[in-house]
C-alpha cells in the first residue's frame, strides 16, 4: 500500500523582479513518500490552477540530477537537507508527517528573482563565456593515449567537471559567493594538458568576471561544499587561488 503525508508549504511568491514579495501558506494533502520533491510541486501547482489560482513557478529540466536547473532553499538549505542530492531527486520520504517547509529562491545579488522560485543564473553563463576556449589542432584524430595524463590529475578534473551549475554553493555561502563553481571550471583544464596554453589568462579573466557579476568574497566556511549535489571539493578554491596569484604575477612581469 503507498504510503502518503501531509505537509505545510511556506513558499516564496513574487510575480517579477519588482515586487517586494512574500510568503505564502498551502497545504500539500496526500504526497506520495515516493514521489521527488518537484512532483510534490506538481501536485500543488495542479490543485492550485483546479482553484483558479497561479501556480508556484519553479526551474525544472531532465528531473534526473543531471542538468543543473532545479533549485531551491528548504528549510535554509540549498536542495534540502540530503546530502549530495539535487532538489529533482530529493524524494518525499525524507520528510515526516505534519512537516511544515519553507522554500526559498538562491539569495544572491547575482541571482535576481524572476519569478517565485524562478532565478537568473545567466551570470553563470557569462563567467563561463569569459573563459574562452583551448587551443586543440583540428583535422584527423589522434592516436590514443599521444597526450599522457596522470592518473591523478584525470580523476581531479573529471571531479571537477562534474558540476551542473546549479548554483547551490551561491545559495548557501553567507557571502553569495561563485568560488566553488570558478574554481571547478577552472580546475577541469588546469589540471590537462590541453588546459595549459590558456590557463594563466583564462583564471585572470573569469575571475574578473565573477567579481563583476556581483558575487561576494570566499571566507573558508565551506558550506558550498555541503551543499552541493555533485560534491565538488573546496580544494579546487586553493587551486585557483594558486593559479590566480601566479597569473597576476606573470601579467605584471609581462608589463
Amino acid at each position: 500500500m503507498e504510503k502518503t503525508i501531509n505537509l505545510t508549504l511556506k513558499v516564496w511568491r513574487q510575480a517579477n523582479p519588482q515586487d517586494a514579495g512574500r510568503f505564502e501558506v498551502y497545504e500539500a494533502h496526500d504526497i506520495s513518500t515516493d514521489a521527488s520533491f518537484l512532483e510534490m510541486l506538481d501536485v500543488v501547482n495542479e490543485r492550485l490552477e483546479r482553484e483558479g489560482k497561479e501556480p508556484i513557478a519553479f526551474d525544472h529540466d531532465c528531473r534526473e540530477g543531471i542538468c543543473g536547473m532545479c533549485g531551491a532553499v528548504i528549510n535554509g538549505q540549498a536542495h534540502g537537507a540530503e546530502k549530495e542530492t539535487t532538489l529533482c531527486q530529493l524524494h518525499m520520504r525524507k520528510f515526516k508527517n505534519g512537516d511544515t517547509l519553507v522554500i526559498e529562491p538562491w539569495r544572491s545579488k547575482a541571482f535576481p528573482i524572476i519569478k517565485d522560485l524562478v532565478v537568473d543564473r545567466s551570470a553563470f553563463d557569462r563567467i563561463i563565456a569569459s573563459g574562452g576556449y583551448i587551443t586543440v589542432r583540428t583535422g584527423q584524430a589522434p592516436e590514443a593515449h599521444t597526450m599522457l595524463v596522470p592518473q591523478p590529475n584525470a580523476e581531479k578534473s573529471f571531479d571537477a567537471a562534474a558540476c551542473i551549475g546549479c548554483g547551490a554553493c551561491v545559495a548557501a555561502c553567507p557571502n553569495a559567493s561563485a568560488m566553488l563553481f570558478v574554481s571547478a571550471k577552472i580546475s577541469q583544464l588546469a589540471l590537462l594538458p590541453q588546459g595549459q596554453p590558456e590557463r594563466w589568462d583564462r583564471v585572470r579573466i573569469m575571475v574578473e568576471k565573477m567579481d563583476e557579476e556581483g558575487f561576494g568574497n570566499c571566507s573558508n566556511h565551506y558550506e558550498c561544499e555541503a551543499a552541493c549535489p555533485k560534491n565538488i571539493k573546496v580544494s579546487n578554491i586553493a587551486r585557483l587561488n594558486r593559479d590566480h596569484l601566479w597569473a597576476s604575477i606573470r601579467a605584471k612581469l609581462r608589463g
